[in-house]
């Protein structure tokens, strides 16, 4: 009795222990498969295209003088109102012209020195700002604001505040091709690479989309911008 017992005992340890080798066995096999799974490749794709600024910001600053606040104001209101004609005339409408309020400085409330010399007591800048969806229109208007100038108005410029902004505000627009694109080169590098690895594509592991960039093609051309977006994907690869 006690024999059968020990035999019991042992061909249950040897079952036991067959089990134990074949699950390790397994379980190595599919660590080893696993890890061959995940081999990957990440590469990048970019899109990028030119499209034309769709808004226009254009800031007209000019400056006025006088001895007299009552003058200085005078001619402000003047110079501005041959502006909004000037631009009317050439095709702004009154919707898309503002001012803002003139700046005044009175030089002899100054705190700091050099100004008992000066010829004008009084000086204001204004700033009349066009703002257009007519890119093409405004930009004829800029060349020819010099007829302005031969009717006496002081046109300043070099400033932040004077200078001419160009939007693209059609992102949307562009945006699903130019994703679209970027991941298609992305999978053609990935491509490559496979093929030069003797392996084999898979499927995407991750993917994230950069953001848009939009700046202007040139500084000789800023209505000109150069929208640009690149994506980044990681691939499986096997052999």
């Amino acid at each position: 009795m006690l024999e059968n017992s020990k035999t019991s005992a042992l061909i249950l340890g040897l079952c036991i222990f067959i089990g134990l080798a074949s699950l390790g066995y397994l379980l190595g096999n599919a660590a080893i498969k696993f890890k061959e799974y995940e081999r990957t490749v990440t590469v990048k794709g970019l899109s990028e295209r030119e499209c034309a600024a769709d808004i226009v910001i254009w800031p007209i600053q000019f400056t006025e003088a006088s001895n007299k606040l009552e003058e200085l104001y005078g001619s402000i209101e003047h110079s501005t109102e041959k502006i909004k004609t000037f631009l009317e005339k050439n095709g702004v409408s009154k919707e898309e012209i503002t001012f803002t309020a003139p700046s005044i400085t009175d030089k002899s409330a100054q705190q700091y020195g050099g100004q008992e010399n000066a010829e004008f007591r009084y000086t204001a800048i204004q700033i009349v700002t066009v703002y257009s969806k007519s890119i093409g229109s405004v930009r004829n208007i800029m060349g020819s604001l010099s007829e302005l100038g031969k009717q006496g108005i002081v046109f300043t410029g070099g400033t932040y505040e004077s200078q001419t902004e160009y939007l693209f505000t059609s992102l949307n627009d562009v945006k699903p091709e130019m994703i679209e694109e970027a991941t298609t080169k992305a999978r053609e590098v990935a491509e490559k690479f496979a093929s030069d690895s003797k392996s084999t594509l898979g499927k995407i592991k991750t993917a994230s989309q950069g953001q848009f960039s939009i700046d202007a093609r040139d500084k000789n051309n800023p209505h000109i911008k150069n929208v640009r977006v690149v994506s980044t994907v990681t691939y499986y690869l096997s052999d």
